[in-house]
């Protein structure tokens, strides 16, 4: 019924297991400076919950949860890891964990999913979710583990201990502790987020070491809505990447990504309309959701910084034409995809609310003019003039000044991977301009004009690797220092400049030495400003409308009728039903009417107490686009467990039989405002419907598209169902057509 039945959301992650075996090479892309998705296309069919950084070596890499990477492979790998040079062409480059490699307090028949990795002081730690535990004889008593590496790419060995253990869950069982990542916060304390539908996200503290939770977590998403949480920082604001609905229904995955944000990153995180994330009647903003095309199941993000300073979200996704890896209902198909991340007042949004691509597009900048990773010893493309400087085992160390040949100008980047090894403050110098890394603080300085200063956290330890980025817009410009280039600043200094920069960058260690790599200077990127428009809404079409002023009008046809509605006053008062329309059952009433042809918005005004918090298995009401039983796409407010939801639910016929998800459209209030914006889309002739909801009628939310093939001809209509106890009416204002 719902898109959160634990039993059917457990049985799909159980259904991974676990093995090792080699992949094909990459395949080209969409050109030099454009790339296709999916990325992991030449390495991968399925690379589900992936993350990607970037290496000390200039290069990327890229985790995903353990799978078979191959159709046919039939056998796991053990969080397999790939590398690429430009975020486009990936390499598989081996597993991170060998066949009987595992945490002593892990089961023998244990997964790993959903890694996390970050650079902490002077190595690597991933986070991980281990599915099973030495704690209970439950094969689902999930914990966080931690493993550390020199390197991007392992060894890596796990800690003795969980980071945070199997929690027993109230009803039974144990909370999912699944779908870790870290974050480090302006103040160097760092916190791990984790969590799944039952038991919600929750936040913890960790020791400086990243290897032990400190204190008691706090809830930050509600449980039965969120999971795959991801924090990064923006503009002095918190924000808190969840996905939400089913990742893994096949064919009618309705996964996707909404945000919140908040001045603290324990929370409580808001979305763009006021609403927390942890509340019974849960807010979230949308970030990434399928707009009818290849892609469905848009979730479990992560995040990236390319050099010209563009933002990126990777996530995975499922071709709706090939949802399954080897056979039906078998391991859903999740290849990695990336997008560009947008930041439009304030929010983010993904290729400025388009959703995901399917066609060629422009690339991640990944080189740039000025390019330094110091693979060769020779200095060549840099002035030293009496300062010492040389290069080894690939990273760059002196005292004084370096300057680079390669002038610069206008908006840019430049960035800096460094190391105090014995200076007393190192950084940049871009034309007039000063960045530096000194004592306590990031200090920006333009000569002749102002200085801006950032105090470094208590505890910050120079000798570790940071990375120093510095971006220039006009005469604005705004310098971080980060341990991971992951939205993770330990400081952050702004400065208003006289003029423009103008000139070579050069290299800056005081007082003694300094280790710099992979310095770069590009053309900083161009901000998208405005949001893709949202569906339009024309005139009323009066004719095919009803506003339940007098009976029902003769339009109107019933399936399963349900004789306790009744029309009046202005209203079709319908009792909510103990019925349903998924799965094989069928035996709810649906109120139909034909619909206009070509594009239009059909909107209802729903009124029905579910009341909070409490659990009202499923109860229900809304519109439904509406082929026949096994067909239909239904977007209601609903009582999921404890939340208070709005559900765009889609069924359809797959391999001999009926497959339900659902994806999340806004938050309901008692009466909600629900519309259904149907497309012809040109090229194929299938129906597009992309759903939205209000909670006042004036704003709305707009989120994910499901579609109906050219051949069908789907009517419009109203369901009330989902249980009958306790008693509850569904209250229909309207239905109306607009051209």
């Amino acid at each position: 019924m719902g898109h959160l039945h634990r039993g059917g959301v457990l049985a799909a992650v159980l259904g991974l297991v676990l093995a090792t075996t080699a992949s094909a090479p990459a395949v080209a892309g969409s050109g030099p400076d454009r790339y296709r998705n999916p990325v992991s296309a030449g390495f991968a069919d399925t690379f589900a919950d992936p993350v990607v950084v970037r290496g000390d070596d200039g290069l990327w890499y890229a985790y995903g949860t353990s799978d078979p990477l191959r159709q046919g492979e039939r056998q796991a790998h053990r969080v397999p890891t790939a590398r690429s040079a430009d975020l486009v062409h990936w390499t598989y480059v081996g597993d991170a964990f060998g066949p009987d490699q595992r945490p002593s307090w892990a089961a023998p028949g244990a997964a790993f999913w959903a890694p996390d990795v970050r650079r902490v002081a002077d190595r690597w730690v991933m986070y991980v979710t281990v599915t099973d535990t030495t704690v209970s004889a439950d094969t689902f008593d999930t914990a966080i583990g931690a493993a550390t590496a020199p390197t991007p790419t392992g060894p890596w060995t796990f800690a003795d201990q969980p980071v945070v253990a199997p929690r027993p869950g109230g009803g039974g069982g144990y909370l999912w502790t699944i779908d870790p990542s870290q974050f480090t916060d302006v103040d160097g304390r760092t916190y791990l987020y984790f969590g799944s539908y039952y038991g919600g996200i929750s936040v913890t503290e960790l020791t400086a070491d990243g290897l032990h939770a400190v204190g008691a977590p706090s809830l930050v998403a509600v449980d039965n809505k969120f999971e795959g949480g991801y924090v990064l920082r923006h503009d002095g604001w918190y924000y808190l990447f969840a996905s939400t609905a089913n990742c893994c229904a096949g064919p009618a995955t309705g996964y996707s990504v909404q945000v919140g944000r908040s001045r603290s990153p324990r929370g409580p995180f808001v979305d763009r309309d006021g609403l927390r994330l942890d509340a019974s009647r849960a807010g979230g903003t949308p970030v990434l959701t399928q707009n009818g095309n290849r892609w469905i199941g848009t979730g479990h993000n992560g995040f990236l910084t390319d050099l010209s300073g563009q933002d990126w979200i990777g996530y995975h996704a499922i071709d709706r034409a090939d949802p399954y890896l080897d056979e039906p209902f078998g391991i859903n198909e999740r290849p990695m995809l990336v997008d560009r991340l947008d930041w439009i007042d304030g929010w983010p949004t993904v290729n400025a609310g388009a959703g995901p691509s399917e066609q060629p597009r422009p690339a991640p900048v990944t080189t740039a003019r000025l390019d330094e990773r110091f693979d060769s010893p020779t200095l060549t493309r840099w002035r030293a003039g009496d300062d010492t400087w040389q290069v080894t085992d690939g990273r760059l160390t002196g005292t004084g000044a370096l300057t680079s040949r390669t002038a610069a100008g206008g908006d840019v980047r430049a960035e800096a991977d460094l190391r105090l090894t014995g200076a007393d403050a190192a950084g940049l110098r871009l034309g007039r301009v000063e960045v530096r890394v000194d004592g306590g603080q990031l200090t920006a300085r333009e000569a002749g004009g102002a200085t801006a200063r950032a105090p470094l956290p208590a505890g910050f330890n120079p000798a570790d690797r940071h990375n120093l980025a510095v971006e220039v817009r006009g005469r604005q410009l705004v310098a971080q220092l980060s341990p991971a280039r992951l939205g993770d600043q330990l400081a952050v200094a702004t400065l208003r400049l006289t003029q423009p920069v103008a000139g070579p960058l050069t290299l800056l260690a005081d007082g003694g030495t300094g280790e710099f790599d992979n310095v770069s200077v590009a053309r900083l990127y161009r901000p998208a400003r405005h949001a893709v428009a949202p569906p339009r809404v024309g005139p009323l079409l009066a004719d095919w409308s009803d506003e339940f002023d007098d009976g029902l009008d003769p339009a109107w046809q019933w399936v399963r009728r349900n004789p306790a509605a009744t029309v009046g006053d202005g209203a079709l008062r319908w009792p909510v039903e103990s019925t349903d329309l998924v799965g094989t059952g069928n035996t709810a009433g649906v109120l139909l009417r034909d619909a206009p042809t070509g594009d239009y918005v059909a909107e209802t005004k729903v009124t029905v107490d579910l009341g909070e918090e409490t659990v009202r298995n499923y109860q229900q009401a809304g519109l439904v686009a509406y082929v026949d039983d096994d067909r239909f796409a239904r977007l209601s407010q609903v009582a999921i467990w404890n939340t208070r939801q709005v559900e765009y639910g889609y069924e359809l016929p797959f391999a001999g039989q009926p497959v339900y998800g659902g994806s999340i459209v806004g938050t309901p209030a008692t009466t909600t405002w629900l519309r259904l914006a149907h497309r012809v889309d040109p090229a194929t002739g299938e129906h597009e419907f992309r759903a939205g909801s209000s909670r006042d009628g004036v704003r709305w939310t707009w989120g994910g598209v499901w579609t109906f093939p050219a051949d069908t001809t789907p009517r419009i209509g109203l369901v009330a169902h989902g249980g009958a106890a306790p008693p509850v009416t569904a209250e229909f204002g309207y239905l109306r057509f607009y051209r």
